[in-house]
């Protein structure tokens, strides 16, 4: 289910997205990138459109996909 950004709560979508870049074994290449900076790059890519938040009402939890198509 497809969850509107823009209608949560600031602290809500705040606290989601640092518990998506939070996760166990996210890669993110040969350099670590800095908490603060991972939030602030989720933020971005939400109000670019080019991801959007999701809720799995299997597995009880939040993820964010690509709104891009692949090829």
């Amino acid at each position: 289910m497809e969850i509107s950004w823009e209608q949560l709560q600031p602290a809500t979508l705040q606290a989601v997205i640092e518990e998506y870049v939070s996760r166990d074994g996210t890669d993110y290449g040969e350099q670590e990138i800095d908490h603060v900076v991972k939030t602030a790059q989720v933020h971005q890519l939400l109000r670019e459109n080019k991801i959007r938040l999701v809720f799995d009402l299997e597995l009880g939890s939040c993820n964010f996909i690509s709104t891009e198509l692949k090829g």
